[in-house]
């Protein structure tokens, strides 16, 4: 079984970290629970007699080939070891190959293959659950299309808000390319002039002297800062929700967690186990955790989505589903509208962005174009 390294308090209230050996996240919690620990932190990890070895996540994309590929050879016929005896053949990239030759031994060595991919520490939790799941119930093609499915909607909508977002970043650092260029070298250069007409210069002047003084004298360490911003940003893993797409983001987040719960029901995982795996697709994960809780001790699934905060519309489906028998499927639904919802969002933002960053642009160059012109008219009109 795997690993997982975790951090919390003992009985007496000291901090305590180690490892656990492990079927799954939440029995590593039910496991030191039990022991008297209450756990801040628990993750995949591996041991080793030589030590402990860093794990890393393959990418999305490696999740989809890796199902695709998986459920194309069972389906054809093949045996589980032989179909990945021939990805383990083909795998040409440095992080699959490995992967699948450290699989493929674990199943040939009469390991189960779910516990094979949990072993590896290269896939998510969420994966090698379902294929547990259809390791027992005999449906391992199909619970792999469907993982396949739903890292795949996740990559879609991922790529979506990349997308989203490429046009105005393009046009801001644009934007700022040509506005610093010409406070650092144009600016100062026509400064000199103005200084030498001994009066009192107009207000714009004064203040795109300012700027360019400023930048200046602390360009440089601007530029620090920000670089040093932007790598603490990406050692600590944490990113900038922008304002404008707090609500887009809200919707994917939603679909996501909704998607990949209506997955994890069709494949046997129970709604408690399957709210907390899914809670890792929202940056709130918080909230599908207390939500599990409230099922936990004995509240409708319905009436734990109320609690934690999602519209009336979305609680509404989800109470449909329940009373109905039929839960994922209208979680799936669910995922659908949200996904609609941030498609037309995302389309409305694009359109408007355009415009917005054009006008942005064109107003501060026209800003410096004036501050520059005003005191040279000034001085034409005293020449005359």
């Amino acid at each position: 079984m795997p690993y997982f390294a975790y951090t919390g308090y003992d009985a007496k209230g000291k901090s305590t970290k180690g490892t656990v050996e492990a079927g799954s996240s939440i029995q590593a919690v039910d496991k030191l629970t039990e022991r008297g620990i209450v756990v801040v932190d628990v993750k995949l990890s591996e041991e080793k007699k030589g030590g402990k070895v860093k794990i890393k996540l393959l990418p999305l994309d490696q999740h989809i080939f890796f199902c695709r590929s998986l459920s194309s050879y069972l389906k054809s016929g093949l045996p589980l070891a032989d179909s990945l005896r021939i990805m383990s053949k083909q795998a040409h990239d440095r992080m699959m190959k490995p992967v699948m030759e450290k699989i493929l031994a674990e199943v040939e060595g009469g390991r189960k293959f779910h516990t094979a991919l949990a072993e590896s520490g290269a896939f998510r939790e969420s994966l090698w659950r379902v294929a547990e799941s259809g390791e027992q119930s005999g449906t391992l093609v199909s619970v792999l299309n469907e993982a396949a499915d739903e890292f795949k909607l996740e990559d879609d909508l991922r790529r979506k808000i990349r997308g989203a977002m490429t046009y105005p970043i393009v046009m801001a650092v644009v934007g700022v390319g040509v506005v610093s260029f010409m406070l650092t070298y144009v600016v100062p250069k026509i400064s000199e002039l103005f200084e030498d007409m001994h009066q009192t210069l107009p207000l714009p002047t004064r203040i795109l002297i300012g700027m360019s003084d400023f930048l200046g004298n602390y360009g440089l360490w601007l530029l620090l800062a920000i670089l040093a911003f932007w790598m603490w940003l990406k050692y600590t893993g944490r990113k900038i929700q922008m304002p404008f797409m707090r609500g887009i983001t809200d919707q994917l987040n939603l679909a996501l967690v909704m998607s990949h719960l209506s997955t994890l029901l069709k494949s046997g995982i129970p709604l408690v186990q399957g709210l907390r795996m899914a809670s890792s697709m929202d940056v709130q994960s918080q909230r599908w955790l207390d939500a599990a809780e409230m099922v936990k001790a004995g509240h409708r699934f319905d009436r734990a989505l109320e609690k934690i905060g999602l519209p009336e519309e979305t609680v509404a489906v989800v109470r449909v589903g329940e009373m109905g028998g039929d839960l994922s499927g209208a979680l799936e639904n669910v995922s659908g509208q949200s996904r609609e919802i941030a498609q037309t969002r995302m389309e409305r933002l694009s359109t408007l962005m355009e415009p917005i960053m054009v006008l942005a642009l064109g107003f501060s160059v026209g800003f410096i174009v004036l501050a520059i012109l005003t005191p040279v008219f000034d001085l034409a009109g005293i020449v005359r």
